[in-house]
């Protein structure tokens, strides 16, 4: 599991595009978002460093680790 923070993301519209961004690369991730914290968490066979950077691709910051 990877956690990380994504500070801008507000919206159901944030969390589907951060989620589709990582489904391009891994199909078989599994993404939880929460808009309360910030937080996303992923299953899945990349690393944090891939993962960051699609969500950067995005349009998104990332911080990790997430903050808690």
């Amino acid at each position: 599991m990877i956690r990380l923070n994504v500070p801008k993301m507000s919206c159901g519209h944030c969390t589907a595009a951060i989620e589709k961004a990582i489904k391009v690369i891994d199909p078989a991730a599994k993404v939880s978002c929460d808009l309360g914290t910030h937080n996303i968490e992923v299953e899945s066979f990349l690393s944090e460093r891939a993962l960051s950077e699609a969500i950067r691709d995005a349009g998104y910051d990332v911080k990790t680790p997430a903050s808690t």
